[in-house]
């Protein structure tokens, strides 16, 4: 095992990174949250083909009779935001985003595109996992995953725990030519778009004054909001790498690991506006990204910089996490580098 840490825990550099520092990891809460679905499908209490409806019937409206559950993790149920314009407090009400979400028409055809549900995965999958296990969905990921594998992973993050949190600076646009870039220019130029509902309804969902609150530390919104060691991602990813079993305790199948690294979604990506692949809930290697040599490597990054992934062909599992926010969509430099070291000295 090689861990990792240094640095500062907050952009005026007055705290130094420390062993137990917590870090919001974005769109890498995606994997987790995804991971928390699948020991359902394990354990037979929930049919990734069977409607959403079945679960949470109010979903069965306005196109959505037979999207299956599964659409939901492979990001081709095209339920990618809300078209009306949302309060700034929306992301924090449960109750009021998943009804929202549950009246909402597709942005295309159910199974026919896919595009990212950048922060809408979170309450989709998430509600379904409410209502399965009827527990909230990070009181579920502290039950399932984090307590008995012994992760410092929350989402829903106590006070007690709350000095630990780094502070993370204002994620940076990038160059002209960058993918942030053009993707925020696509928001700009036309706000009616999925990308705008996707991304920037409300306005200020990717705000530094929202995730460096103690508000949104401790709400839950299983698709951007887990906060994270490194270590903790390396170690449920790492439970998965090596046949899905960690200490004793049965995390998923190995039928069930075959399905986070089986692709599903491939091509233009109706929200991102770039080529993505996706499987059922992870992210997989891109053209242009890649998580390592491994043909079965699976996970998710973040924005901002954090990744975590499982490379079962190779045992690994990895995980970064950062304070100081980069500007790449999919992969950035830093883990990169990492990932080629890791490999290089296998």
């Amino acid at each position: 095992m090689v861990d990792l840490w240094g640095g500062h825990a907050d952009p005026s550099r007055r705290r130094e990174w420390q062993r137990d520092t917590l870090a919001n990891v974005f769109s890498s809460t995606k994997g987790v949250l995804a991971i928390a679905a699948h020991r359902l499908v394990d354990e037979g209490r929930l049919d990734l083909d069977a409607p959403v409806a079945r679960y949470w019937p109010e979903f069965g409206v306005a196109g959505k009779e037979t999207l299956p559950v599964g659409m939901l993790l492979n990001h081709r149920a095209g339920v990618v935001g809300v078209r009306a314009p949302l309060p700034r407090d929306a992301p924090y009400d449960w109750e009021g985003m998943t009804t929202r979400l549950a009246r909402e028409e597709p942005w295309w055809t159910p199974g026919t595109k896919h595009g990212y549900h950048a922060f809408s995965f979170g309450w989709l999958v998430g509600e379904v996992v409410r209502r399965v296990t009827r527990l909230s969905p990070g009181a579920y990921i502290r039950e399932a995953l984090s307590e008995p594998l012994g992760l410092d992973l929350h989402v829903g993050l106590r006070p007690a725990d709350d000095a630990r949190a780094a502070v993370l600076t204002p994620l940076p646009a990038g160059g002209p030519d960058s993918d942030q870039a053009q993707l925020l220019a696509q928001v700009l130029l036309d706000p009616a778009s999925a990308s705008a509902a996707a991304f920037a309804n409300p306005p200020t969902l990717l705000a530094p004054t929202e995730y460096n609150s103690r508000t949104w530390r401790a709400a839950e919104i299983p698709a951007a909001n887990a906060q994270s060691t490194a270590r903790a991602l390396a170690r449920l990813y790492g439970c998965l790498a090596v046949g899905g079993k960690l200490d004793g305790y049965r995390l998923l199948e190995p039928a069930g690991i075959e399905r986070c690294w089986r692709e599903e979604s491939q091509g233009a990506d109706e929200v991102l506006r770039i080529p993505t692949r996706f499987s059922s809930g992870f992210m997989l290697s891109q053209s242009h990204a890649s998580f390592g040599p491994g043909q079965k490597t699976f996970g998710h990054p973040g924005a901002g910089g954090s990744l975590g992934f499982a490379d079962p062909e190779n045992e690994i599992g990895f995980g970064y996490v950062t304070s100081r926010c980069g500007p790449d969509v999919i992969l950035d430099p830093r883990p990169a580098a990492l990932i080629d070291a890791l490999y290089a000295g296998l």
